[in-house]
């Protein structure tokens, strides 16, 4: 895994003074200090809440001495487009927030937008997602309002992990039929809930680092319990 930068993945708190020193490492780890920040996942939502993600990403980005570069990427033809293809490499740090993570990677799959993400990454760029970033990555998404069977294809980064985000919160927002079917995981994945302003890091895909306020949850296998701040899970 020699090159690939670190990834991460957080539970809420993305852009705030709470996890301000997690992204300052994760941007000192990379090549640069350019922050791209991709609020992809809130493309469906008002121009004022756009405006509220590129405002407190700018904040962020001042607070831990970073060059902001919010790409208003928001629809499947603003990810087909190459010159914002272009604007995330080199990159010190690619974070996506928070939404909807199935738009977001509908959005993004098959994208030069997407591509780029990925061999920024494999080329030592940090790489994080926060609640719908997070859960995007992974194989698969469960339609956990709709109640669908089957969920939609994820952007498959890591092909093993289900993120459960706000996971201190998560199951109360959802009926309890539901959260039956969100843990009802493929064979070989794993379920792994984060706590609210809680992340997960690494940077071998192997062995993550707990970082944050609460706890990291694995919730099926037989390494199934919860993990406090400063912890090394094997996923």
């Amino acid at each position: 895994m020699s090159g690939f930068g670190n990834l991460a993945l957080v539970g809420s708190g993305e852009y705030l003074p709470v996890m301000a020193e997690f992204e300052k490492s994760l941007i000192q780890s990379g090549p640069s200090l350019r922050y791209v920040q991709l609020a992809t996942a809130a493309g469906q939502e008002s121009s004022e809440r756009l405006r509220y993600w590129e405002r407190i990403g700018k904040e962020q980005a001042d607070r831990i001495g970073a060059q902001q570069v919010f790409l208003p990427i928001f629809t499947r033809e603003d990810a087909m487009r190459i010159d914002y293809a272009e604007e995330i490499k080199g990159a010190g740090l690619i974070y996506l927030s928070g939404g909807d993570p199935h738009y977001l990677a509908q959005t993004l799959i098959g994208t030069p937008v997407w591509e780029a993400i990925v061999t920024s990454w494999k080329s030592g760029t940090s790489l994080a997602g926060c609640s719908a970033g997070a859960m995007a990555f992974g194989p698969d998404i469960p339609h956990f309002r709709k109640m669908k069977e089957a969920g939609e294809i994820g952007l498959g980064l890591l092909p093993n992990i289900r993120v459960v985000p706000h996971y201190n919160k998560f199951f109360k927002w959802i009926p309890e039929s539901a959260v039956q079917l969100f843990l009802k995981a493929p064979e070989g994945v794993r379920i792994v809930g984060i706590d609210e302003s809680t992340a997960i890091v690494t940077n071998n895909l192997k062995i993550w680092s707990v970082y944050g306020d609460g706890f990291v949850h694995i919730l099926n296998g037989k390494d199934a319990e919860k993990y406090p701040a400063s912890s090394h899970i094997e996923i």
